[in-house]
């Protein structure tokens, strides 16, 4: 008698998985870097550029969350990233109307 054979087993899952999240940041760094040089460079709106990429990391820890997947600790780092990212973004957005002026 011959055994199933078995297509998908953990380690499949977990190499699969591995993949999606390697080419999740590389679409997010991907999608911030062309949102930098096409402000910087290009003298663009990036708006909807960094949208994908916020709206990307939003419904994933929103999905983390809702399958109660996401410890305390990842929730305040989560919650620092996002403060700290909006005092960057202040502060970029500061410097650039003092350099305008």
């Amino acid at each position: 008698m011959n055994p199933a054979v078995v297509e998908r087993d953990e380690r499949v899952v977990a190499v699969e998985n591995a993949s999606y999240r390697w080419a999740a940041q590389v679409m997010s760094f991907g999608l911030l870097l062309d949102a930098i040089y096409r402000s910087w460079v290009l003298r663009q709106a990036s708006w909807d550029l960094l949208g994908l990429v916020i709206a990307g990391g939003a419904i994933a820890s929103l999905y983390q969350a809702n399958q109660r997947a996401l410890g305390r600790g990842r929730v305040r780092l989560m919650g620092l990233s996002v403060v700290l990212g909006a005092v960057i973004a202040v502060l970029v957005a500061l410097s650039l109307l003092l350099v305008r002026r």
